[in-house]
């Protein structure tokens, strides 16, 4: 095998573990891996969790130190080292070392470009009135830290609410901070989820007392605090921008090499660049979307330590298959956990994809209802008419959607459909799941809706239909209604539900929903075959509702379309 000289630029999770691999593959390579910062190798992703204290030393974000990587390795790491240009025709690179203050060049037979990404700053007026910070390193973590300690701030403002500003919101609350989070849009984490299933955990930083602000822009910052679009001012000590990242590719710029459609530097399927002995990997970067077959720009450090081991493997002369990312991705908020996989209805009228589609939405329990911990997990499922081919799925509970959703991811790479999902055997036993796992019911239902044996409604929809005088039927029994119900429903118990056919109109569209949509479901059928025909279940029934109506009807103040809440 030939020894190769390889300069890697960036030393965090795509730069660093290409480096690595490529002293696996061989011994006998040369890598000299270039990081700017003083840190290669840390944990991003647990950056926010220092600021609440779940991580408790600083020092253990930094999993490897420049020492550690060539006790390891032999890899030649060079922190405060920041690459400012790369000669394609010389094949070498301009290095200023920003501890020694010298400017050097380095030769290369292949080059790896993980620069990562770039905060996005919005334009905000006077906006060094306020003590700002980002969130994308050790640096950066410390100096908020230490900001928040050693004066002694109460009122923290968050600018954005994606993944790293509601880790950071929920962070700081947990710290005992007061938070207000901005976001732009009128959902929080619309990247990875619908606002249908995003509720559950906007109620959730709602109940503790983190302030969201949607729809609204930070247009100017005060000394008394942040200045919003509406002229609201928001009492602030310091500001977290999180406002999301962009590709850092400037110097794939000057260097001329193909920049994508998206923003990203450009690669073909081996991780290469438009340059045939340099590679790019990670943030900086434009991937191939599998459900799509559009480029994507992918923020995660799983594909990313995909990506670098596949560019070495082929730097190294190995080959691989190129599936593509489906951008699968989790998030704690306080009791809740969130987990996404593949494309969601956002992404399909954001980005306006040619796709006919249908929706499952459905709320069991994640393990035996006997067992004390056993919990409701929404789950949603998003399949391809006519082919049913699963394109993404959502799930929010308190126990384990990372399970079921990786069910579906492994599902959408290996191309399979919802008959797939219907049938596949997965563990079971009282504590961790059903007899049917929540991913087995969504196969079943979404054959079912292919088979169009019956017909549904979203809980979304349930509003509009209301304030159209739409017909509803409450079948839950006499408790359950009593604790909370759609104003001016009709109440038939299911189990008395055969007895008062005659109370059912005939001539409008009928909706039906119990607590979950399971019960609804059978009485669907049952009133299908004794002739009626224009009935619809609610998918995800009174639980969805609640949980659909709640954050929206306490944050705009408007009119209830039930007597009550129940979120059991």
């Amino acid at each position: 095998m030939e020894n190769k000289k390889i300069v890697v630029i960036g030393g965090v999770a795509g730069g660093a573990s290409t480096a690595a691999r490529l002293k696996r593959i061989n011994e006998h390579n040369q890598v000299i891996m270039f990081e700017k910062g003083p840190h290669v190798s840390f944990s991003n992703c647990c950056l926010p969790y220092y600021l609440s204290g779940k991580v408790k030393n600083e020092d253990s974000l930094i999993l490897m130190t420049p020492q550690k990587f060539y006790e390891r390795y032999r890899i030649d790491a060079r922190t405060l080292c920041e690459v400012i240009d790369i000669d394609r025709q010389k094949k070498e690179v301009t290095v200023k070392d920003n501890r020694h203050h010298t400017t050097y060049t380095e030769s290369y037979d292949y080059l790896v470009l993980s620069p990562g990404a770039v905060p996005r700053i919005p334009h905000i007026e006077n906006i060094n009135l306020l003590p700002w910070f980002c969130v994308r390193n050790v640096c950066d973590i410390h100096k908020i830290k230490e900001e928040l300690t050693q004066k002694q701030h109460q009122h923290i403002t968050v600018i954005g609410a994606g993944f790293i500003g509601v880790e950071v919101a929920e962070n700081l609350r947990q710290a005992g901070f007061s938070v207000h989070l901005i976001q732009r849009n009128n959902q929080i984490l619309n990247k990875s989820f619908d606002l249908d299933m995003v509720q559950i955990l906007q109620k959730e930083l709602l109940d503790h007392q983190v302030a969201i602000h949607l729809n609204a822009t930070v247009t100017s910052f005060t000394k008394e605090g942040v200045v919003l679009d509406d002229q609201t001012t928001i009492p602030t000590d310091a500001v977290i921008m999180a406002a999301g990242v962009i590709p850092a590719t400037n110097l794939a710029k000057k260097a001329h090499l193909k920049i994508g459609k998206l923003g990203g530097i450009a690669v073909d399927q081996n991780y290469r660049t438009s340059d045939p002995h340099i590679y790019a990997v990670g943030d900086a970067i434009e991937v191939y979307n599998a459900v799509t077959n559009q480029p994507m720009i992918l923020s995660l450090a799983g594909p990313a330590q995909r990506q670098a081991r596949f560019a070495a493997n082929h730097i190294s002369g190995q080959f691989g298959q190129n599936r593509g990312f489906i951008g699968s991705s989790c998030i704690q908020v306080f009791n809740y956990n969130g987990a996404s996989t593949g494309i969601n209805e956002g992404d399909i009228a954001r980005d306006k994809l040619d796709i006919d589609y249908q929706v499952v939405y459905v709320i069991p329990q994640d393990s035996v209802s006997l067992m004390p911990n056993s919990q409701p997990l929404h789950f949603k499922l998003l399949f391809e008419k006519p082919t049913g081919r699963i394109l993404g799925a959502q799930a929010i509970g308190k126990g384990d959607v990372t399970k079921r959703v990786d069910v579906i991811a492994t599902l959408i790479k290996m191309h399979g459909t919802i008959f797939d999902l219907q049938d596949v055997e997965l563990c079971y036993a009282p504590p961790f799941g059903t007899a049917k796992d929540v991913t087995n019911i969504a196969g079943l239902v979404s054959t079912n809706l292919m088979a169009e044996t019956f017909k549904q409604i979203s809980v979304f929809h349930v509003r509009p239909l209301v304030e159209q005088g739409a017909c509803f039927v409450d079948l839950r029994e006499q408790n359950e209604y009593d604790l909370g119900h759609l104003k001016n429903a009709l109440h038939i118990p299911y189990s008395t539900l055969r007895d008062h056919l005659d109370q059912l109109p005939t001539d409008v569209p009928v909706y039906l929903y119990c607590r979950s949509g399971h019960r609804s479901y059978s009485a669907i059928c049952a009133l299908q075959k004794l002739g009626f025909s224009n009935v619809y279940n609610v998918a995800g029934g009174f639980l969805g509702i609640s949980f659909q109506e709640y954050f929206m009807d306490t944050y705009t103040k408007r009119t209830p379309i039930v007597t009550n809440y129940n979120f059991n």
